[in-house]
């Protein structure tokens, strides 16, 4: 049974700090579990009082009338495990690695010291082409991070990152591939605007072991987004949140700073089925096909097919700006040639289909799409079903004119 090998797995170790600083960090809680209710006694009504009490997390799902008692799960790895997802061991295991150098990177990117990265870290040729898509020192050090975890998940046969040229083979026998974009919007941490980070994770194909590794590692990371098992994003800003679909729904999970897990806030989130919100970038609106300009113009004057005009939210942050599309729905997007299949569209169009919404290029369903090169570019719609399909049916909404990129 999962349910008695959980305990067992392998996890990385919580990291625990000496002697905080009271002034800085909160009180220690002794946590009674996620969304239960708290069993302390009144005082006043003669009974012991129960120190116990609910973190804060748990204590504002409580206020919002989070359904816990029915998703009956608290924590992410008690949602894959014990009569949760039944996403077996190897998975799970691997998460928690993932976990793990997820909050190595919350904490990094919320460091007062990380722009002194900018001195200390050397980059080397990475194959980017673009002086603005360069990586930034955290973009290294994220990358190493999640590497170092996945090797010591020893789950994973081969990672691919945005951040390199080439896919990066791990072990031989390990069940899963995973490819990602280690810290997306790094560009803009020295204006504390959110980050995050993008996982997709592949099973090994076992039919292609027998050819070279670097042959075998390019095939293994070029599979069509249908063949996703599983996508996440961690979200880097006011909370950490971490949002996963393993195939049925997706769901997201909050860090509690005071425990150190992520505690399930948003389970089955449906996208609504249109939304009010569009979101990109109206200074190149010039650059546009005449079909993109004609939607936003008439969305926006409330003359679609919605009737009421719609609003225009853009943080220049992919994972941020999706983060919000899939919690209100509208339409997040950028046109141009410029978003990478691979490691961005693909676990981001999963997520948002399991979550009852589309990815589109502007013309074809993203996970349908295979890929053929590694970092392979291409325009990226996602949000709403029905704003999706209104949009598409503008036609030509695919940006050809100044992409920033070879097209």
């Amino acid at each position: 049974m999962l349910s008695s090998t959980i305990s067992s797995l392998n996890f990385p170790a919580r990291t625990k700090l000496s002697s905080p600083n009271p002034a800085i960090f909160p009180p220690n809680y002794n946590l009674v579990p996620f969304c239960t209710e708290n069993m302390a006694s009144s005082p006043f009504s003669g009974g012991l009082i129960n120190s116990r009490v609910d973190s804060p997390i748990a204590i504002c799902c409580k206020n919002a009338s989070v359904d816990s008692a029915n998703s009956g799960f608290s924590t992410l790895m008690e949602y894959m495990g014990k009569g949760g997802v039944d996403v077996g061991d190897d998975l799970v295991l691997l998460f928690g690695h993932l976990e793990y150098a997820s909050k190595k990177i919350a904490a990094l990117v919320a460091s007062p010291f990380n722009s002194s990265l900018n001195n200390d870290v050397a980059i080397g040729n990475t194959g980017i082409s673009s002086d603005r898509d360069k990586p930034k020192p955290l973009d290294i050090v994220s990358n190493e991070i999640i590497l170092s975890s996945l090797r010591n998940s020893g789950k994973v046969a081969v990672m691919a990152s945005e951040e390199d040229e080439c896919p990066v083979w791990i072990t031989d026998d390990g069940p899963f591939v995973v490819v990602m974009d280690p810290l997306d919007g790094s560009r803009n941490i020295d204006a504390s605007i959110p980050t995050g980070t993008i996982f997709g994770i592949y099973r090994r194909l076992v039919e292609i072991d027998h050819l070279p590794v670097e042959e075998k590692a390019l095939l293994n990371c070029l599979q069509s987004g249908s063949k996703l098992v599983a996508a996440a994003y961690v979200l880097y800003s006011s909370a950490t949140i971490l949002c996963a679909s393993f195939g049925s729904g997706t769901h997201a999970f909050t860090l509690d700073h005071t425990t150190g897990d992520f505690l399930m806030t948003h389970p089955n989130i449906n996208i609504p089925p249109r939304g009010q919100i569009y979101s990109v970038n109206d200074a190149r609106y010039f650059d546009w096909p005449e079909g993109l300009r004609q939607y936003i113009d008439t969305i926006r004057q409330g003359k679609g097919q919605h009737p009421k005009k719609y609003s225009a939210r853009y943080i220049c942050s992919l994972v941020a700006d999706f983060h919000r599309t899939l919690l209100y729905g509208g339409v997040a997007m950028n046109p141009r040639n410029h978003l990478r299949l691979v490691y961005e569209a693909n676990p981001l169009s999963f997520l948002v289909e399991k979550a009852g919404g589309r990815g589109s290029d502007g013309k074809n369903r993203i996970l349908s799409i295979q890929p053929v090169k590694l970092h392979q570019r291409l325009p990226l719609f996602l949000g709403s079903w029905e704003d999706i399909e209104e949009l598409q049916s503008y036609g030509d909404v695919q940006q050809k004119v100044n992409p920033g990129y070879d097209v």
